[in-house]
């Protein structure tokens, strides 16, 4: 199984606050790796305290259904495939946007990251800010 490195995982993380900073959204951001595991992460200093757990979802979110999480919302609303996850899951998942799946050049799941703190739109944005200036 491939798998996101510490540095790389720490990269995104600085990138990701870097973005932040850039639009004035305090934010946590987690990076997990491809089995779901936390790699690494850090809350910026104004950042709400349940955006700790939001972007840790929106990354294991990510990771389990291998798409961004904001591409993930029509899916759990009534009479929609998931809708039955969305709205009983014991997991720790969120299907609000900014959650990303990570893959490496062949297709194969290295991990996630997420983004808590904005709104679902900024989230989204950090994260594949993060993302695009790491690739």
């Amino acid at each position: 199984m491939a798998t996101i490195s510490t540095a790389a995982a720490n990269d995104l993380v600085r990138a990701a606050h870097q973005h932040a900073e850039q639009i004035g959204v305090p934010s946590t951001v987690t990076v997990l790796d491809a089995g779901g595991r936390f790699v690494a992460g850090a809350r910026m200093d104004g950042a709400p305290l349940i955006s700790i757990d939001t972007s840790a979802a929106k990354a294991r979110t990510a990771v389990f259904f291998k798409t961004a999480t904001g591409d993930l919302v029509g899916a759990i609303q009534p009479g929609a495939p998931l809708f039955t996850i969305g709205a009983a899951t014991g997991e720790e998942l969120t299907f609000l946007a900014g959650g990303i799946p990570l893959f490496d050049d062949a297709g194969e799941l290295r991990g996630a990251i997420g983004s808590g703190g904005g709104t679902p739109e900024q989230d989204a944005e950090i994260a594949g800010a993060a993302v695009e200036a790491t690739s």
